[in-house]
């Protein structure tokens, strides 16, 4: 893998067009996804999926091949959202977290693009209905536990390359993981009446 990253690293500081075009290919649909997930809005997801890409290109040099690049993709694009969140905010009302910027009360359902390689239009609409209590529950449980639950299992990341994505502690991102899918357990628990 360093080798790889290595070579990534090199392709981003001469910022290569043929390196850029592949990375948007095999990354497009897992950050759209995220940007969507966090953002709440399709046309603001496409805008800074499009901004994030943009960053690659004009930042591509900070990149130094020592950590997996969608750990540093996401981290980008993660704070692209909480810019875009912040300047939406009146100075008066900051927010202090990502918590704040994200107010999971508001219950809003975010759409979630289908997977482009699933096999059947039935297998989708069979995962959807299956899904649809996991993601209300997941709707009820502050932003910070769902970010974290969704970079773990939605998106397979290492818990250190969630760390290096939210800028958290390791320690911190355990503690997430784990007060996230106990809150998870019993949301849906008391959602079935169980």
């Amino acid at each position: 893998m360093e080798l790889e990253t290595q070579s990534l690293a090199r392709g981003l500081r001469r910022r290569d067009p043929e390196l850029l075009d592949h990375l948007i290919g095999q990354y497009q649909f897992r950050l759209f996804r995220y940007l969507l997930y966090l953002s709440g809005r399709r046309e603001v997801a496409e805008e800074l999926f499009q901004e994030t890409w943009i960053r690659v290109l004009e930042r591509g040099y900070q990149y130094d091949g020592k950590t997996k690049f969608e750990a540093w993709l996401f981290a980008i694009a993660r704070h692209l959202v909480i810019d875009m969140l912040r300047r939406r905010k009146s100075p008066a009302d900051s927010p202090a977290s990502l918590d704040d910027l994200l107010d999971p009360g508001k219950g809003k359902r975010v759409f979630e693009p289908p997977n482009p390689e699933s096999a059947a239009l039935i297998d989708l609409l069979a995962a959807e209905e299956e899904s649809e209590h996991v993601r209300s529950a997941l709707a009820c449980l502050p932003a910070a536990y769902r970010e974290v639950l969704m970079l773990r299992f939605q998106e397979d990341m290492q818990l250190e390359e969630i760390a290096a994505v939210t800028g958290a502690p390791l320690s911190t991102v355990k503690s997430r993981l784990y007060r996230g899918l106990a809150d998870l357990r019993q949301q849906l628990e008391k959602d079935h009446g169980l």
